[in-house]
């Protein structure tokens, strides 16, 4: 007891006041800056060291005990003190009516001030240093009523009036203090109003356009979508929110999307074409831009459609497709002697492959001619290239001459039309003289054609060098000359689009199953051997839109010349 008396009256003799019972900070505020408490620690150690002959003389050997005890008590302090001043966050502690009372120097930087010593002589810290004064008596009401405020977002100016963002943690002491922790936000506050500026006038965007917009998560859930769609299809938002696009597709796009998910989502950005079903049972034909959305780590988040109602452009394309088709032979031909069927598929509405029959009657006294041609490419500018090909083979095949001197001229022409574009178009041209039994042909880089003799049961190509058209202009074509047809062959024409067709494994159709499903049914008419491959085309890519347009011309010979 006699050493606690000693403790106590030394710390009489240094502040003049008497402590608490458990406090070695005392103050008019029961408080003590820490410059006042580094004074206090020095005069309490004089004060030890003075009293030490005092207390032996009591027969208390206990004093170095205690210089011992103060010395780690000192050492704490320092620690304190350092990780105090040195710290990153800003530390404060004012009175309620805003008076300073102590900071550290990360909290005066922080307000742009040189020392914390200038802060503690403001008396009133919501009039100067809240950009709103009146949001430090609402958070002062709350501190009141709950004791502490946690992660409180304050904005603050600076003493040069610079506003600026703190996050505070802060609590109301039992003395009546309020002390607290304050780091600046002021650049992670700035970076979320851009970004939320950014998301605003994207979002601006994404309600005016005339595009559709579907957000949708990993499974394709819907979980936003535009005004743009929402009339595109005639249904509310609270209609279309939670189902996927599967539930508004026709039947053949919806099997499209299920046959072909793995190979869309393997991609991080997708384009393709549909049909969604409209309220009013109607097809709206669409076009898809498709992104997937993923996190900083790369896993998947979410995918977005914009899309686009093709509804009208579709109309025109079917207008052209018309137009295009009027100008490809109607009919079967009736040439004696021969069977003939012909049929074109095209990737889109409209295409660049083609096929025509010359009757002879172009020339008179002429053979019967078969043409295949293929354009680079599918569509607008393919279909375009094709017609003017077809116009200008037709116009010379009346003027009478050879095969290969057509097609010379052709090539001339085409050359000069597609020089700048970098397309060309390959070219099958054959005759067939029944009564002598004569088979002519130009190959213009095109695959060769296939003749099948059932009685052999052997394919032979028809080849023969030349060219695609339009690439040499100089190129001189010539034909070649075959004179062993029989009763019962198959001469079949085609565009690669057959053989290179794929199925959903990526599988390639092939020619070894061309010739094979020609082999099978050789020993029927044209045209079913015609459908018999469109048949096993569409079985091997179900569910797969064609990548390119599709001709197939099949010629039987039906008695020996």
């Amino acid at each position: 007891m006699y050493l606690k008396s000693v403790v106590t009256r030394g710390l009489q003799t240094v502040t003049n006041k008497v402590p608490v019972e458990g406090e070695l900070m005392v103050s008019s505020h029961k408080f003590m800056k820490t410059d006042e408490v580094r004074v206090l620690l020095d005069a309490f150690r004089g004060k030890l060291e003075h009293l030490q002959d005092d207390i032996r003389q009591h027969g208390h050997e206990q004093v170095s005990e205690l210089l011992s005890e103060f010395d780690d008590l000192d050492r704490a302090f320092k620690q304190y003190e350092s990780l105090y001043e040195n710290a990153v966050q800003g530390f404060f502690i004012s009175t309620p009516k805003g008076e300073g009372v102590d900071c550290n120097s990360a909290y005066a930087r922080m307000l742009g001030y040189d020392s914390p010593e200038e802060l503690r002589h403001i008396k009133d810290f919501g009039e100067k240093h809240y950009v709103n004064p009146h949001n430090r008596a609402k958070n002062l009401q709350i501190l009141r009523e709950k004791g502490r405020l946690v992660n409180n977002e304050v904005n603050l100016r600076r003493k040069d009036g610079k506003p600026i963002w703190a996050l505070s943690n802060v609590r109301l002491t039992e003395d009546g203090l309020i002390e607290g922790v304050t780091i600046d936000i002021t650049d992670k506050k700035l970076a979320e109003q851009q970004l939320e500026q950014s998301e605003e006038k994207y979002r601006r965007i994404v309600e005016t356009t005339g595009e559709g917009f579907l957000l949708m998560d990993e499974e394709l859930t819907i979980i936003d979508v535009n005004e743009a769609y929402c009339k595109m299809i005639g249904y509310d938002h609270g209609e279309i929110l939670g189902k996927t696009p599967l539930d508004f597709s026709t039947e053949e796009f919806r099997q499209f999307i299920i046959t072909n998910k793995k190979k869309l989502s393997s991609k991080d950005y997708r384009e393709f074409e549909g049909a969604f079903v409209a309220q009013d049972g109607q097809n709206v034909p669409i076009l898809v831009h498709s992104n997937t959305l993923r996190d900083d780590q790369g896993a998947v988040i979410g995918n977005m459609f914009f899309v686009t109602d093709m509804t009208e452009h579709k109309k025109s394309l079917v207008l052209a497709a018309e137009v295009q088709r009027s100008l490809l032979p109607q009919e079967s031909p009736d040439v004696q002697g021969l069977d003939i069927a012909g049929k074109i598929i095209t990737c889109e509405e409209i295409g660049g492959d083609y096929f025509d029959f010359l009757l002879g009657t172009e020339c008179p006294g002429g053979p019967f001619g078969v043409v295949v041609g293929d354009v680079t490419g599918h569509g607008v500018d393919a279909a375009l290239l094709m017609t003017t090909a077809r116009a200008f083979l037709r116009m010379r095949a009346s003027q009478c001459g050879s095969i290969s001197q057509i097609v010379t001229e052709m090539n001339r022409h085409l050359a000069h039309d597609v020089l700048d574009t970098g397309r060309f178009m390959t070219l099958f041209y054959m005759t067939i003289d029944v009564d002598r039994g004569h088979l002519r042909w130009v190959r213009a880089g095109h695959d060769p054609a296939l003749i099948y003799d059932p009685v052999q049961d052997d394919f032979a190509e028809l080849k023969g060098a030349g060219l695609a058209l339009g690439v040499d202009e100089e190129f001189a074509y010539e034909e070649n000359l075959r004179t062993e047809l029989v009763t019962g062959q198959v001469i079949v024409i085609g565009t690669d689009g057959i053989w290179e067709a794929r199925n959903r494994h990526g599988e390639m159709f092939g020619k070894d199953r061309f010739r094979e499903i020609i082999r099978h049914h050789a020993k029927t008419k044209a045209n079913e051997i015609l459908d018999a491959v469109y048949g096993e085309l569409n079985s091997f890519t179900l569910g797969l839109k064609s990548e390119d347009d599709l001709t197939l011309v099949v010629v039987k010979i039906l008695a020996s010349p």
